[in-house]
């Protein structure tokens, strides 16, 4: 069936929304039944009636009422409820079209996720969402009880990981909502660090379409530079070195050591929030000097300068283990090999590294950091 000139019998919806998330959106905006919700799909009525009743239930949420609500003006109830609409929306209506533009990628989303859902499978880890804020926060509660700042995430993605079921809610209540990690969110994240590893050992081929939801990476797709054979653990070297015990019985890495080492995280989860990961880390670990950040947001542009004075700071060695361990995550075996160090002299390059960089903030910033206004 041809539909009439002017008029559209696709959804809009992007292509990374949950089936689930589809079916309710078409059935609610649409009024289109259950039973042919099912048939369109090929799928028994039953199933979408628990995804419509279950994400209906899931409206308290504020990250998914939101998404909810931002997707519905997608969806084009003028044209589904027409004369013959089946017929015309049948395998339509409940896909996207494939050569839409759309501001939020899956390739995004799943660049995006690999960093904040490592966070949140760190030990006392949250995902903080204040609802007049347009980002969040992930943070981490130490077992002294204090909380520490691990990462900034846009309020787009973190719906759309909330719509995937990647984080959940337990208590929507209240001026500020806290997430926390599901199942499904440990699964995806294995999933996505298999397929790094995958393509960094040459065994994943790059889809042809790079609007496609496989094979990409958001730096190939944005024509950026991410630096190479980064790790993906689960957790910071820092939590890790922070549990170990010296010869004395006491934390390797002290509690100061580890929040020193998490600034500088977050000025470089702000640089590659802000700046869309534009910022190029290769030239220091290259043994050059740091390029220069001269356009984006004024508090990326900040963190920016903030990193790039440290590094200077530490130097070679120093600044890279900083840059590897604390950043990019790499764990301190990669790192061992990459400088060249013999085996366990990381840990010890590390420690030293931080003291030099608490030494650097407290005389540059203050205790406590510096004022973001």
């Amino acid at each position: 069936m041809t539909a009439p000139q002017g008029r559209r019998t696709t959804s809009d919806l992007p292509r990374w929304v949950p089936d689930a998330a589809r079916h309710y959106l078409v059935h609610t905006e649409t009024g289109l039944s259950i039973r042919a919700l099912a048939r369109a799909s090929d799928c028994h009525p039953s199933t979408v009636l628990r995804q419509v009743r279950r994400l209906e239930g899931r409206r308290d949420d504020p990250l998914i009422d939101a998404a909810l609500r931002s997707l519905s003006a997608q969806v084009s109830a003028r044209d589904i409820l027409k004369e013959g609409k089946l017929k015309a929306m049948k395998m339509e209506c409940l896909k996207s079209d494939p050569h839409q533009p759309v501001g939020l990628t899956q390739a995004r989303i799943d660049q995006e996720a690999k960093r904040i859902l490592r966070r949140l499978c760190e030990q006392g880890a949250v995902l903080a969402v204040a609802r007049e804020m347009e980002t969040s926060v992930v943070v981490r509660m130490t077992p002294e009880g204090e909380q520490v700042r691990t990462a900034v995430v846009e309020r787009e993605i973190a719906q759309a990981m909330a719509l995937k079921d990647w984080i959940t809610c337990p208590d929507p209540e209240g001026r500020i909502a806290r997430y926390f990690i599901t199942n499904t969110g440990r699964a995806a994240l294995r999933r996505l660090t298999a397929e790094d590893e995958n393509r960094a050992s040459g065994f994943a081929e790059r889809s042809a379409d790079p609007d496609g939801d496989a094979g990409w990476d958001i730096a190939s797709i944005e024509g950026t530079h991410r630096p190479p054979s980064r790790a993906y653990a689960t957790e910071s070297p820092l939590v890790g070195l922070a549990r170990r015990k010296d010869r004395d019985g006491k934390p390797f890495l002290p509690r100061e050591l580890v929040a020193v080492g998490e600034r500088l995280r977050e000025d470089y989860e702000l640089v590659e929030v802000g700046l869309g990961g534009s910022a190029s880390w290769e030239s220091f670990v290259n043994g050059e000097a740091l390029a220069e950040a001269t356009e984006g947001p004024k508090g990326a542009l900040a963190a920016h300068g903030r990193i790039k004075d440290a590094l200077t700071e530490l130097g070679p060695g120093l600044g890279d283990v900083v840059l590897r361990c604390c950043c990019f995550l790499e764990g301190l075996e990669q790192t061992e090999k990459k400088m060249g160090w013999s085996a366990r002299s990381g840990k010890i390059v590390l420690r030293i590294a931080l003291q030099r960089l608490k030494r650097h903030y407290e005389q540059t910033q203050g205790r406590y950091g510096p004022m973001i206004g």
